[in-house]
């Protein structure tokens, strides 16, 4: 089996579609074809279904894929811990991170600033995301991991705080209990209008007049004084220093979460992947 075919593969499954991994490698879109073509050949197995819309790895083409990656990955790190020093680590690094997520954005400046020369290239979502399939190195995600065949590193743990605006609080008085916060308008995240505050041992069903999936679109509306809403202790420190939010309710908690690191079992951590978990546990203690 070619080495060089085996990389345009990789490279294929990794970009999801023939013309960016034959833009990427630097060759002709017919080359790159053609060399797939002849691999499934000698395989005879399909490896990838092609479409208007790109490709996408057949059942053979995954198990492949993960084999093949993590055998070029290791040729990589020989290679480069021959010629080159730690502190020049060069490639790419695809990273999934959820929309909002602050203190991923400080971790990934504070990253490039220590590895200049490693491309990263984001990918913010958070719909469950198929790691092989969309080429993703490391996932940075909200709650513990629920799937067998990922390795999670915990990054943080938190709690979010429950906020108000000032003027909010000055027309219709400071909440003393949970109960009282059903005179507030109220803006929840999520996707439901059936969301549920757990603050302590007490239980609280708003009925928000907003919903969404955007914290910092919350955020945004709390700060111009419209509702009460939870966010995020990162999303809500600097308002609260400012003034310009209070919180509320300080001894009623909201549940403990977790941000973790989430990579795949089945591959073999490059260099790269191992410099930005480990970069990143180190980085968060600034964070908490």
């Amino acid at each position: 089996m070619d080495l060089n075919t085996l990389r345009m593969f990789v490279a294929t499954a990794k970009c999801g579609s023939f013309t960016a991994a034959a833009e990427r490698l630097e060759i002709p879109l017919a080359t790159l074809s053609r060399r797939i073509r002849e691999l499934e050949r000698v395989l005879q197995v399909q490896l990838l279904e092609r479409s208007v819309h790109g490709t996408r790895l057949t059942d053979a083409g995954t198990r492949l894929y993960e084999h093949a990656s993590r055998g070029l990955e290791m040729l990589v790190d020989g290679e480069r811990a021959l010629t080159s020093d730690h502190t020049q680590l060069k490639g790419y690094l695809r990273l999934s991170l959820p929309p909002s997520l602050e203190p991923g954005w400080e971790i990934l400046s504070a990253f490039q600033g220590r590895y200049p020369h490693i491309q990263l290239q984001i990918y913010t979502s958070e719909r469950h995301i198929d790691m092989i399939e969309d080429g993703i190195d490391v996932a940075m995600r909200i709650g513990p991991l629920t799937h067998e065949s990922m390795v999670s590193r915990r990054l943080l743990t938190y709690r979010h705080i429950l906020v108000a605006p000032p003027a909010l609080l000055a027309r219709l008085g400071v909440p003393e209990k949970v109960s009282d916060l059903h005179k507030f308008p109220c803006g929840v995240w999520g996707t439901d209008v059936k969301a549920i505050w757990q603050l302590g041992e007490d239980i609280f069903k708003p009925n928000p007049i907003l919903v969404t999936n955007d914290y910092a679109h919350l955020r945004c509306r709390a700060l111009a004084g419209d509702m009460v809403i939870d966010l995020p202790p990162y999303m809500a420190k600097e308002a609260i220093k400012n003034k310009q939010l209070v919180a509320l309710l300080e001894k009623h908690l909201f549940p403990e979460m977790e941000i973790n690191l989430i990579y795949s079992l089945h591959r073999h951590p490059t260099r790269l992947i191992k410099a930005y978990l480990d970069f990143a546990q180190q980085h968060v203690t600034h964070l908490r």
